[in-house]
């Protein structure tokens, strides 16, 4: 079945432009224009992937997105016509899987979303589900449970988790988590893992001080606990 996509942007002519040229590239479309409608779509129409636009009536983009990830791991990418490196760093720190900068071609768009769409399909040879001391790790669902109960993470913490759960005792630079975490045109923010790693062991319940999962190796990066 083809991916369903939601689109959601206050512009008229810019978001009929997205809608026709996706549904050509072979996309079940649905579309927003308002903050509000978009949650509301989202919450029942389940979208794979959601692109969404920074700047909306109602409630902004920021908002919409931290409030898909309470209750969905769909991917996002976040459009915009801001370039400031914070901005990029707000958007994926709070779920956003990409962004895309205005202006951008329909083309560039359709490759961004089928790139994201690879990454969280994922090689189907690997295992169902990690499990590592008090915890359970589900890929194909994006789910982490600890001691049977769900821990919410954005899809980026999801993906430096099962990295670095996947191979336990293997140090990973920060750049490396980065290219399995982000997109290529975030390889130079690698001040933004250390961001996620402490909303991780947040989550997690990690003592920062003697963690139990994520352990810092200094001058290199991090790694899972072996003996977790």
């Amino acid at each position: 079945m083809e991916p369903k996509l939601l689109l959601v942007e206050d512009e008229p002519g810019m978001l009929e432009e997205m809608y026709t040229y996706l549904q050509r590239e072979g996309f079940r479309v649905l579309t927003a224009r308002t903050g509000n409608e978009a949650l509301t779509i989202a919450c029942s129409e389940r979208p794979d992937l959601v692109v969404l636009d920074w700047m909306l009536p109602e409630k902004s983009g920021i908002d919409v997105c931290r409030e898909i990830r309470q209750t969905s791991n769909c991917g996002i990418i976040m459009v915009t016509a801001r370039s400031d490196e914070s901005d990029k760093i707000v958007g994926l720190e709070i779920g956003a899987d990409d962004y895309l900068t205005k202006p951008f071609s329909l083309r560039e768009l359709a490759s961004r979303i089928r790139a994201l769409l690879r990454r969280m399909r994922g090689p189907e040879d690997r295992p169902m589900f990690l499990e590592r001391d008090n915890l359970m790790i589900f890929e194909a669902k994006c789910q982490v449970f600890k001691d049977g109960k769900e821990i919410q993470l954005t899809r980026t913490e999801f993906k430096i988790l099962y990295t670095l759960a996947a191979r336990p005792g293997m140090v990973f630079s920060r750049l490396q988590l980065l290219k399995t975490a982000l997109t290529d045109e975030y390889m130079g923010y690698e001040r933004t893992m250390d961001s996620h790693i402490r909303n991780l062991r947040r989550k997690l319940g990690d003592d920062p001080a003697n963690p139990r999962y994520i352990q810092t190796v200094y001058g290199f990066g991090y790694r899972f606990g072996e003996q977790s």
